[in-house]
């Protein structure tokens, strides 16, 4: 019985393998790219992007600030929307960036790649702000509003240990 079992889920197994391999194969079809470098070298432009890569410490800093320079991690995934093979550079829509922008192809791979996280990422399971609607509306972000600072209220509870609805006014 546990032979038939063993035996079972190494098949299963395998036919994973192979259907998640053909996907693959086919979001690379579609356009999609892993990146496979790590730093801040996707930006607005053609010219930014030879501007980073030909960078000093600087450069890099105002560029960054400026938010003309966005840092590519490993494993991301991006969809290529144009190719200029004459400068080697690609346009790219990045998962939870509004705007186009260009990075180098060298720096985009047609196989697929682990991210941070140990996991190949696809456009179903990646950050959902990359997906548009019907109406070409960005997704809404799944990330929450930052906490507000602590208030006066907050403090008092803090310093007493007692709850806002607890308290009596003072």
């Amino acid at each position: 019985m546990k032979f038939r079992i063993s035996v079972f889920a190494t098949f299963c197994l395998s036919l994973l393998c192979i259907a998640s391999a053909e996907d693959y194969e086919g979001l690379a079809g579609k356009g999609y790219r892993w990146v496979t470098v790590n730093g801040p070298y996707a930006c607005t432009t053609e010219q930014k992007v030879r501007r980073i890569t030909n960078r000093t410490d600087a450069t890099e800093l105002q560029m960054v600030e400026d938010i003309e320079a966005y840092y590519l991690i490993p494993g991301t995934i991006v969809r290529v929307v144009q190719s200029d093979p004459a400068t080697g550079m690609s346009e790219i829509q990045l998962g939870g960036i509004t705007r186009l922008l260009w990075t180098y192809t060298k720096f985009l791979g047609a196989r697929p790649m682990q991210d941070t996280y140990g996991v190949i990422e696809t456009p179903k399971n990646c950050d959902k702000s990359q997906s548009h609607g019907a109406t070409g509306e960005p997704a809404k972000s799944r990330m929450q509003p930052p906490a507000r600072g602590f208030t006066r209220a907050n403090l008092d509870g803090i310093i007493d240990g007692t709850l806002p609805s607890q308290r009596t006014n003072r």
